[in-house]
């Protein structure tokens, strides 16, 4: 009995031994097969893919002072598609810009430091998070009377309207006793911050640390408070093989160390090395600023003249066809003019702008250029307004001329060209000037879709050098030229026919 039981002993080890290595076995093929999947390269569907991103988002996306796109966004998409092997286009257009154009179809996924949220996810699909956000309090430089936030008692502290840090201090200002300043812009913030308006900012920590880095005069004692996470973006059920390789570079990134060099490079808290400030050209002077960025401006101002003396020509050849169908003594032409004029001037331009640059291709079946949909955008806007001129310079030339011409044997179309219409231009000069002056103001509006006019450059070279004061400044005096020369000529021309 003892031998048999021992023999039963023996099989029964033998046998969990047995089932033991088989276990270790299977467990090692399945992690080796595990492995073997998540090393396989996704293949890209695409040769290229359009990348929409925001263009004054630093650290994340910005023109650097050599007019290139770079930010931590810009470098991971470059590293997504060197490991993969497609191209890549951007279309650095503004946040809410970019957002639509993958909605619209217009770009094939979205990274603009976009926060993953649950009524996004209605619309997007989401990369794994690649960023965790959060916000910080900074102070100037040399304030050490406030080390927490019991010290902001009595204290203005200001904050972008609508972001992350103005709701985290809506929540807690009866907590600790400030009052909020609301701000539309990050550079607006550090402006606040010089010039002691308030006693201390709160921003996303990234947009902090590159205000460090690029040697603003703050510091931050308060830890950052912890926020949303940030994420790359495609349209709900569209380009998943994008984020798959998004997924796979990102995971590769983090292990080999390259995504915490990555950040490194863009973001700091300490004060830049005296090595790494001369080697910069100082941009808080007006000298530095227009040495660094001069090009950058006068390219953005030729886009302006540009865009506003090709719109304005086409709308001046729209605007005399309506405003001649408006006083036409034909109904239905006269019923054309007066719809066409009522709903062009009844649409906000940024709407208008907004409509044809994302919403026609949605009807159309393809994409229009953004420079393509500034112009019509423009021009039809414009016509609209010359339609009315025209129609009150015809108006304004005394009926009487009209019916002595038709007495005298004149038709219609030869008392126009040679009676009415010469003194009806004469009336109309100063208001065509002045809707020039106004189209040319307009061109701003269309930064709003990613257009670089002079506005939109200096938006970009504020975004990296946060001297918004220089910039602006720079900015108005360019516009100022511009519209005093264009109202000296209207000025000339009206004395030249002695109006």
């Amino acid at each position: 009995m003892k031998q048999s039981g021992k023999i039963f002993m023996l099989l029964a080890i033998s046998f969990m031994a047995v089932l033991f290595n088989t276990s270790v076995a299977l467990a090692t093929d399945e992690n080796k097969a595990s492995e073997e999947h998540s090393s396989q390269q996704v293949t890209p569907k695409k040769q290229t893919y359009i990348i929409a991103s925001d263009s004054t988002y630093a650290p994340f996306e910005y023109q650097n002072d050599q007019g290139d796109y770079e930010g931590i966004d810009v470098d991971l998409m470059k590293a997504v598609a060197k490991q993969h092997g497609f191209e890549l286009e951007f279309k650095f257009i503004g946040f809410s810009s970019a957002v639509q154009a993958v909605e619209s179809g217009q770009a094939d996924g979205v990274i603009a430091g976009m926060t993953i949220t649950d009524e996004r996810k209605k619309a997007f699909d989401f990369s794994e998070p690649y960023f965790d956000s959060g916000v910080q309090i900074a102070v100037k430089k040399g304030n050490d009377d406030i080390t927490s936030y019991k010290d902001l008692k009595g204290q203005k502290v200001a904050a972008k309207i609508g972001t992350s840090s103005a709701d985290f201090l809506e929540q807690n200002k009866d907590k600790y006793g400030y009052s909020i300043v609301y701000l539309d812009t990050t550079d607006a913030l550090f402006s606040a911050l010089e010039i002691n308006e308030v006693a201390a900012i709160m921003d996303d920590y990234p947009v902090i640390g590159y205000g460090v880095t690029k040697g603003q005069n703050i510091q931050t004692p308060i830890a950052k408070e912890s926020g949303g996470q940030y994420g790359f973006a495609v349209k709900k059920g569209t380009n998943p093989e994008l984020l798959a390789m998004f997924n796979q570079t990102l995971t590769d990134m983090k292990k080999s160390g390259d995504y915490d060099k990555l950040l490194a490079t863009y973001i700091q808290t300490n004060e830049p090395s005296k090595a790494d400030k001369a080697a910069e050209i100082d941009e808080s002077t007006l000298a530095g600023m227009w040495q660094n960025n001069w090009q950058r401006l006068l390219k953005g101002f030729w886009m302006t003249i540009w865009l506003a003396f090709l719109s304005f020509a086409l709308a001046t050849i729209l605007g005399i066809l309506f405003g001649l169908m408006s006083v036409s003594a034909n109904k239905i032409l006269r019923s054309l003019s007066m719809i066409y004029v009522d709903l062009i001037r009844g649409i906000p331009l940024m709407v208008l702008a907004f409509f044809i640059y994302f919403g026609l291709p949605g009807i159309l079946g393809f994409n229009i250029p953004v420079f393509v949909a500034g112009i019509v955008t423009l021009t039809l806007n414009a016509s609209a307004y010359i339609s009315e001129i025209v129609r009150g310079g015809i108006k304004a030339v005394p009926t009487g001329q009209m019916e002595a011409s038709r007495s005298l044997g004149l038709s219609y179309g030869k008392t126009m060209r040679k009676i009415i219409l010469p003194q009806a231009f004469r009336i109309m000069i100063p208001s065509f000037v002045n809707q020039f002056v106004i189209s040319l103001k307009d061109t701003t509006i269309l930064s709003a879709i990613g257009l670089i006019e002079l506005l939109q450059a200096g938006k970009m070279i504020v975004a990296r050098n946060l001297q918004s004061t220089l910039v602006y400044f720079v900015i108005a005096l360019m516009y100022l030229i511009l519209i005093t020369l264009l109202t000296q000529i209207g000025k000339m021309l009206e004395r030249k026919l002695q109006l």
